[in-house]
């Protein structure tokens, strides 16, 4: 092993795993991830197989694109079951918790009329004392409250779930993270480390500094066969940008989906972080465009396409503060933000509606999101308006203009923005797909298919824009960037109810004269 100094592969991904599956807020908080292991990933594997040809198939059909099908080849089938009776012997302490709120719930609902709820104590399930709150609304409906930093305490959270997969981007879309878990393959490299590891840091560092293999197999902790699979990773020279850093005036730079990167000689922000590592693909932005240091990174909600755990970890060691909304603090459906970048080693600050963060040159702002969240009471959302540079721009992320009052109050309270960029996936998702196994009794399927993962439409939009008095107007591409299918599994054409209303909210800023685009992979704005 030589001394030579080497940096990081610019294409190389990181995929974080829990029991093999791709890892995000949901399956990684620990009451969402405890419910999602025992009454999502558990059937789906046990569907799986008894009939491991017709999920392959179904996997790899384009009509069910986004669907719970898992991509492994029958021929994998044992490696599957390993992994089932493998969860099912590691997990018990997961599964008999989530088990627990089902049951709690469920004597919540039966036999929490009105009256005082002392004697409902003694009832709950052993598991859950001193996690959980029984409390009334001012409707006197009943509901839990979870003490989720105690959570993370209790046996309901390990790290020994967690572990990476490194390798190199091919281009070629990875399995659909909702379905398909990862099982181990030469080309992978596979660590049996948490998410937290300092090793990871250091990993990604080398993107900026060279380091030795030496010093990075000590780092991660590998043995042979692993570092001479992390050398392929590793190349003499750096592949960074020349204009990731900005002199002089402002810049805003789109990297795809919702993520922008907002620039002054003095500060960077960054938003929703979700960046392709496919280097060899032209007209994007990559890891190698970014800044050496990123001043903050502003979450604007769980979701998986906008908090990326795998962008994240990447991140780690170059960004001075995540800035993410606050949670509202015991909800089943509504996971801390902050507890969970926390726990991956992430500085953080948790905004309210209307908290700011001063920078030199300019203000962050927390701002109100409504919509996009299938009418569940989830606060941990939030859109920002950001002024820098002598502008103000608002950062929409998927939200609805379903009641435009509440712009009206924003712009009374910061001023008219100059560039919004908002999401306009109006036909999203069923609730049932994200949410269904968070339920611990049945939705009936016409109430979960009015209740949809949408943001604005045409008309909603405008209404923003008018609102806000945006003199330009950016729609964010919405799954349409061929990097990030095995995240968003979305399919348009030129039928699609989406793009049609994007073309009528066009129309509109056409006869309002407000300058508008239809964002996909990159763009960028620059002035002085």
């Amino acid at each position: 092993m030589t001394d030579e100094r080497l940096f990081l592969r610019s294409s190389t991904i990181i995929e974080p795993l829990v029991d093999r599956f791709y890892a995000q807020l949901y399956t990684t908080a620990p009451v969402t991830a405890s419910m999602n292991l025992a009454f999502r990933q558990i059937p789906m594997l046990e569907s799986y197989l008894q009939t491991p040809d017709w999920h392959y198939a179904g996997s790899r059909d384009p009509k069910f694109r986004g669907g719970f099908f898992v991509g492994v080849e029958e021929k994998r089938k044992g490696e599957v079951e390993a992994l089932l009776a493998a969860i099912r012997r590691d997990r018990a302490d997961m599964i008999r918790f989530a088990e627990a709120i089902a049951e709690a719930e469920k004597t919540v609902r039966e036999e929490a009329t009105g009256y005082d709820l002392r004697p409902l104590y003694p009832k709950l399930p052993p598991e859950l004392a001193g996690l959980v709150e029984v409390t009334y609304d001012t409707g006197n409906q009943a509901s839990l409250h979870f003490l989720e930093p105690l959570v993370y305490r209790s046996k309901a959270y390990t790290e020994d779930r967690q572990s990476v997969q490194l390798s190199v981007e091919t281009g070629i879309e990875r399995p659909f993270v909702m379905s398909t878990p990862r099982l181990p393959s030469p080309d992978v490299l596979e660590l049996d480390i948490p998410f937290r590891h300092p090793g990871i840091e250091e990993l990604f560092r080398t993107r900026l500094r060279p380091t030795t293999l030496a010093a990075l197999r000590e780092a991660l902790e590998l043995g042979d066969a692993q570092a001479a699979q992390l050398s392929r990773l590793l190349v003499p020279e750096p592949g960074l940008a020349a204009d990731r850093h900005v002199t002089d005036g402002a810049r805003i730079r789109y990297w795809g989906h919702a993520c922008l990167l907002l620039q002054t000689p003095e500060v960077s922000i960054l938003t929703d972080p979700f960046i392709s590592a496919d280097t060899g693909a032209t007209g994007r932005f990559t890891y190698d465009d970014l800044p050496d240091h990123i001043d903050y990174v502003l979450i604007t909600h769980g979701h998986s396409d906008h908090l990326v755990s795998e962008t994240l970890l990447q991140l780690r060691g170059r960004v001075g503060a995540f800035v993410v909304p606050r949670t509202s603090r015991g909800n089943l459906f509504d996971p801390s933000l902050a507890l969970f970048l926390k726990t991956l080693g992430f500085p953080v600050i948790e905004v309210d509606d209307f908290d700011e963060v001063p920078f030199s040159g300019g203000r962050i702002v927390a701002t109100p999101f409504f919509g996009e969240h299938a009418d569940l009471d989830i606060r941990a959302k939030s859109t920002y308006w950001i002024s820098i540079g002598g502008k103000s721009v608002y950062v929409g992320a998927d939200s609805s203009g379903i009641d435009p009052v509440l712009y009206r109050y924003v712009r009374r309270h910061l001023g008219r923005v100059d560039i919004a960029f908002l999401g306009m996936e109006c036909d999203g998702a069923p609730m049932s797909w994200k949410y269904q196994p968070l339920f611990t009794q049945p939705i009936p399927k016409k109430m979960g298919e009015t209740r949809k993962l949408s943001g604005s439409d045409a008309v909603q939009a405008s209404a923003i824009a008018t609102e806000l008095g945006a003199e330009e107007v950016y729609i964010y591409a919405m799954g349409e960037e061929s990097w990030l299918g095995h995240v968003m599994a979305t399919s348009y054409n030129e039928d699609s109810y989406q793009l049609q209303q994007i073309a009528e909210f066009q129309e509109w800023c056409s006869r309002q004269g407000i300058k508008f685009g239809h964002l996909l992979n990159r763009a960028e704005w620059q002035w002085s």
